[in-house]
């Protein structure tokens, strides 16, 4: 009988660590400080970076992670565009109520 040992290679010390997506990163930002800063522009900033991401990462065959990071900034991105256009639309209904009272007010007899 022989004692023949299986041979084990060490792992590769070169091998890098898949990094996380910058533009994941920045789409998740965005998405949630659009709730408390300029809500258009950043949930605008949010979908695209997000949808950019989400390519990037699927292209890079595994050197990038994020794409949970860039599905809810795009998520978020998109619920704050849909608050701010109904925020616009409700504004746009008081503005019409305040003015048409004002104007059925008669104050122009003055």
């Amino acid at each position: 009988m022989s004692d023949l040992q299986p041979v084990v290679t060490p792992p590769e010390t070169g091998a890098a660590l898949p990094q996380t997506s910058s533009k994941a990163i920045v789409s998740l930002i965005f998405g949630v400080a659009g709730f408390i800063l300029l809500p258009l522009i950043a949930g605008i900033v949010a979908v695209v970076v997000g949808y950019s991401a989400k390519k990037e990462i699927r292209e890079s065959a595994g050197r990038l992670k994020g794409e949970d990071m860039a599905t809810a900034g795009i998520i978020l991105g998109w619920v704050n565009l849909g608050l701010s256009v109904l925020g616009a639309c409700i504004a746009v209904v008081i503005l019409l109520g305040v003015f048409g009272a004002i104007g059925s007010m008669g104050l122009n007899s003055f």
